[in-house]
């Protein structure tokens, strides 16, 4: 037999595990149970055989050299990556003699959890981890470094994260990408809008700064940093006052309407264009496009939540489809986020009831430096999973000197040595997801997916899943609770009132792989929405009642002007937050690290294309290279990806000049409203 035909080659069925809404299916090739090839799965009505070059390359992530097999005890001092190798059964035993010292000394609180989603999976990003910290009765973590503000934002005006079907966008003739680089942040609605503009849709870009969704829409409008709610309030002052709104549905379906008109008059063009940088002229213009084109879309990004009036902005614009009636329309409406369809039991999955004390603290993870260097109790046991604060929390010199404590003791969890194991007292080995059974479910499309294991764990690594559940065991907890297996954990997800799951079962998902949530219609809206009133509230009295102003009202940053130049830390093509921050096909593509100015911002300062300059604040400094170009406007500085200073000589993290100052609500974070200077080295 040959050796061609001795080999054993097979295609299986797997998600895309990483922070990004599209939530890829996947077709993987195996050639003797080894990874050999990532595709796209092509009979996935999103997917549709489309991946990004970052996962399409992700078995280099799981066989790369670098990765972490087995548990290791620091042996230098913190700052440095010196370890050695110990068993899972030394690491568990000094983790929960640890554990219950600190509890024994100043109670549990003084233990902190912190992660993200640096595995999207719902057992291993929100299930097992968070039943273990409840029935410690640890701080609780307030996970809010991302889409806090938006989703507080967008909330207040429509209920839930609950916009358009994706699918349908297919049919706008008219698109507002607003604050998002699609191109390299949600790919499969570049194919949606790609096969609409085909029909005849025109696409246009807000954002502050040109990118590569810049240069694939029809129209690009620069913006300044932070003045999105004036933009769009002097939309609806043009849209009033001309009579382009849709009277019919805001009287039906709205609420407030009047108190927003109040505040709309207020920005004529002229004082909207004033504020945004944007020509009066091209204010004009897109409201009577936008108002005039049915169906209308809005792709609400990220970004400009990162603000420090991030929440208002997204409440704002989110408002703006109620006002000429396109919810409903196939290819109308908006989506800021599609996370409420698919939303699972996750009282059943987290157990927030095992908490012994309800009123135990919380730590917002934006204020990590803070927490860790003035909290009272002090934290003095740190367990980090799914997350790399010492490159992405805020104030990055504030939160390095914490976890430099002596008496901080820190645990992580990683597939990889990444910066922050350099503070680590111990490093637990993490299963990549292809080696995990676990549940995907999409804040952008409407389809929920189970992933089976394709491969044995490598080395001794171990889920999250399965970390915290023999941790639990291990501290003596309840075994109905802690000795479970993931298929009764997926089961106790599904058992919920959703009514877009429907009866959705654990073999329907085995079966098919992916199941679209049941939504019969293209949006929630228009129809009874999850707000006080039933309605879209362009008023609110919640807000009101929280102290917040009721109506859209535009407020400036709250960065203290005392630096002149605004910066936007943004991300890049090839990474996700500082995820594959250490692949060099990647660090390759990205090249290094730079910040793009303005030209007169340079020539003010006697910079050229390609200098090293040093960047700062009163928070920290760092060095890059300057690259002097036409997209961003005067006053205005972009980065973009979070690099590793580990494995990248000369490469300082960017964090080290961001706030851990909170947004307008919902606790987000602030990374875009920093102010710096800049000079040539």
């Amino acid at each position: 037999m040959s050796a061609t035909e001795s080999t054993k080659r097979k295609i299986v069925r797997s998600v895309c595990p990483f922070d990004c809404p599209d939530t890829c299916s996947l077709h993987v090739t195996m050639e003797n149970d080894v990874i050999v090839s990532i595709d796209g799965n092509p009979d996935h009505p999103v997917t549709q055989g489309a991946i990004c070059n970052k996962v399409r390359h992700l078995h280099e992530r799981v066989y790369h050299a670098d990765r972490i097999l087995y548990p290791l005890r620091r042996t230098g001092p913190k700052g440095t990556l010196e370890f050695e190798r110990m068993s899972w059964d030394e690491a568990y035993d000094e983790i929960v003699s640890r554990l219950k010292t600190a509890i024994a000394r100043k109670g549990a609180e003084t233990i902190l959890p912190y992660s993200f989603y640096g595995n999207m999976g719902i057992l291993n990003a929100e299930g097992m981890d968070r039943r273990f910290f409840h029935r410690l009765g640890a701080s609780r973590l307030k996970r809010t470094i991302c889409n806090a503000a938006g989703s507080a934002g967008y909330g207040y005006t429509m209920g839930a994260s609950a916009g358009t079907d994706p699918e349908t966008t297919v049919h706008t003739k008219y698109a507002l990408i607003w604050g998002c680089n699609l191109v390299s942040t949600n790919m499969h609605q570049v194919m949606y809008l790609t096969e609409a503009r085909k029909r005849g849709a025109k696409i246009v870009h807000i954002d502050v700064h040109r990118n590569r969704t810049s240069a694939w829409a029809d129209e690009f409008v620069g913006i300044l940093p932070g003045t999105d709610t004036a933009l769009a309030l002097g939309m609806m002052h043009v849209m009033i006052k001309e009579k382009l709104t849709d009277e019919r549905f805001i009287a039906e379906h709205t609420t407030g309407f009047e108190e927003l008109a109040v505040q709309a008059e207020k920005y004529p063009p002229e004082r909207a264009a004033a504020i945004t940088g944007v020509p009066a002229d091209t204010i004009v213009r897109l409201a009577r496009e936008y108002a005039g084109t049915t169906p209308s879309f809005i792709r609400i990004g990220n970004g400009l939540q990162h603000h420090d009036n991030g929440g208002m902005a997204i409440r704002t614009i989110a408002c703006l489809p109620a006002l000429v009636g396109q919810w409903g329309i196939p290819g109308g409406g908006a989506i800021k986020g599609n996370s409420h369809y698919s939303a699972v039991n996750d009282q059943a999955l987290e157990r927030p009831d095992l908490l012994p004390d309800r009123s135990v603290r919380s730590i917002n993870m934006n204020r990590l430096g803070e927490a860790l260097t003035e909290a009272k109790p002090s934290v003095d046991v740190l367990f980090v999973y799914n997350s790399n604060p010492a490159v992405v929390a805020p104030d990055q010199n504030r939160v390095r000197q914490g976890l430099l404590r002596d008496d901080l003791f820190t645990v992580t969890h990683d597939l990889f040595l990444t910066d922050t194991c350099k503070y680590a007292d111990i490093v637990l080995p993490a299963t990549s997801h292809f080696e995990n059974l676990d549940l995907y479910s999409s804040y952008w499309h409407l389809y929920l997916q189970l992933h089976e294991p394709i491969m044995e764990p490598m080395g001794e690594c171990k889920s999250n899943f399965t970390l915290f559940k023999e941790l639990g065991l291990r501290m003596g907890f309840e075994p109905e609770i802690f000795n479970i297996t993931e298929e009764q954990m997926i089961r106790e997800a599904l058992a919920c009132d959703n009514p877009f799951l429907r009866g959705l079962t654990y073999e329907e998902l085995r079966e098919e792989g992916s199941v679209k949530m049941k939504l019969d219609r293209p949006s929630l809206a228009p129809g009874k929405l999850p707000t006080p009133s039933g309605k879209i509230e362009l008023f609110s009295e919640r807000m009101q009642g929280a102290g917040l102003p009721p109506a859209p009202e535009y407020a400036p940053l709250r960065e203290p002007e005392e630096y002149p130049l605004l910066l936007v830390t943004g991300p890049n093509h090839s990474f996700i937050n500082s995820t594959f921050g250490n692949q060099s096909r990647l660090k390759k593509l990205e090249k290094e690290p730079v910040v793009d100015l303005h030209a007169e911002d340079a020539a003010a300062r006697g910079i050229a294309h390609g200098d090293a300059v040093r960047m700062w604040n009163g928070r920290g400094e760092i060095r890059l290279k300057a690259k002097v170009a036409g997209n961003v406007l005067q006053g205005v500085l972009v980065t973009q990806g979070l690099w590793w200073e580990h494995g990248n000589d000369g490469v300082q993290a960017v964090n080290a000049l961001t706030s851990q100052r909170l947004a307008d609500m919902g606790g987000g974070a602030t990374f875009f409203s920093t102010r710096v200077d800049i000079e040539k080295l």
